[in-house]
């Protein structure tokens, strides 16, 4: 299952998304936003953000005009590794080095089909466990200050 959410600023996109996994017959869920309403990209970001962390949704994809603010909410959830991806290369190394659970994109300069090209990327990529990657993330996990209060 993968989360999903957006502000008004990538709603277009996400709904662009949501018919491609539909293609792919990839189950989600989306938290957010409902429409092009003006809203608050934080609230969705974390939404989808927590839905990753707790283990309801395997990854997670979020998007609002840069896509830099609802990757800055999604992470500031614990365990949450959300790469801002602008090309598929890009994709297909966060989730090789990073084993990023949530892929962030730009809904206001990433075209629909550049962005499909990234999302299939980043859900068809492994993490590859070679060694040198695993400590990475472990220190990424180890360091995250949220987890100690």
């Amino acid at each position: 299952m993968i989360a999903l959410g957006s502000d008004h600023g990538g709603y277009e996109l996400k709904c662009h998304i949501m018919e491609h996994l539909e293609e792919r017959g990839i189950p989600y869920e989306d938290f957010g936003c409902y429409d092009l309403q003006s809203c608050d990209y934080p609230d969705f970001g974390r939404a989808a953000a927590k839905a990753v962390a707790g283990g309801r949704c395997e990854r997670g994809i979020v998007v609002c005009t840069t896509g830099i603010g609802i990757s800055i909410a999604a992470n500031k959830v614990a365990g949450i590794r959300c790469a801002l991806c602008t090309d598929p290369y890009l994709a297909k190394m966060t989730r090789l080095h990073n084993d990023a659970n949530m892929l962030a994109l730009g809904g206001g300069f990433t075209g629909k089909n550049l962005a499909i090209e990234i999302v299939d990327t980043f859900l068809d990529t492994e993490f590859s466990e070679g060694e040198n990657h695993v400590r990475r993330v472990k220190k990424l996990e180890n360091t995250d200050e949220r987890r100690k209060g």
